[in-house]
Order: structure tokens, then sequence, then C-alpha cells
């Protein structure tokens, strides 16, 4: 699957089927539709798609609060993963906040995420803690920090 032609735009309602089916297929306990609309209203959150040929392949939820993004959700369809997606969505969720004058980047991971976990440290990302017992499973949670220079 070529993901050269891939594009970043703000999440519209219609699209949440689409990020369902992917976030179902992702995680163990997947967000619900509900809280998919609670972010489209939250008036801190963004929500970014990624399309490929008009297709819905990842997805990206942060909040911003004073000089702070909280990466919420990020998930990327199974047969587009290692291709880039993930890693466009940050990218592009970083510039889209670079007139807010972010310090750091923060997120939560399970303990046993080891690829996204390696993601995010290709990224910048460093651990800063340990959220015992964090997911309704009772799986762990790291915490991850990406620490900015002010603009």
């Amino acid at each position: 699957m070529n993901v050269e032609n891939l594009s970043i735009r703000v999440v519209a309602e219609p699209d949440l089927d689409a990020i369902l089916r992917i976030e179902e297929g992702c995680y163990p306990l997947p967000w619900s539709f509900q809280q998919f609309v609670q972010e489209l209203e939250n008036p801190v959150a963004s929500l970014l798609v990624c399309e490929v040929e008009n297709e819905i392949v990842g997805y990206i939820c942060y909040w911003l609060i004073a000089d702070e993004m909280q990466i919420l959700n990020l998930a990327t369809a199974p047969q587009f993963r290692r291709k880039g997606v993930a890693a466009q969505l940050m990218t592009q969720a970083f510039s889209r906040c670079l007139p807010e004058h972010l310090s750091s980047v923060w997120l939560e991971v399970r303990a046993a995420n080891q690829a996204a976990i390696a993601l995010y440290q290709r990224h910048g990302f460093k651990q800063s803690g340990i959220r015992k017992a964090y997911y309704r499973d009772g799986e762990d949670a790291i915490v991850m920090v990406k620490t900015l220079k002010n603009q």
C-alpha cells in the first residue's frame, strides 16, 4: 500500500465510524463512539485523521492546555503500521501547535506496547514515570515527555 499520497486534516463527525473501526482493531479497551464525540466537543481537544486515497488510516487526539500538549490517543490501521502514518500525524500535530509556544508534550503508553514506546523515543520522548495499574485492565502506563524549546 502506497502512503506517499497521504493527507492529514481535522476530524469531522462523519469520520468517527472509520476512526472507531481502527480504535477497536488497535486497543484491548477501545474508546467508545461517545468518547470521540466528547473530544470533538471539547474546546481544548484537537483531532486529526490521516487519509490515503480517501481512506482513513490513522488518527491522533491531543489536548492543548497552557503551554503543554497531551497526546490522548494515536492509532494506525494495522495494514498501515510501520509506514510513517503515526509519525506524520505527530509531526502535523506539533506543527499546528507551534504558535502556542509549547514547552512540552506528554503521553501515557501501555508498558507492554514496545512498538509505540520505540516510536515515541525516535521522536524525542523520554520516560518520565510509571502510572501503576493505569488502564482499566490493570496494566501500567509509561509516562513519556518530549521537552520543546520555547519559541
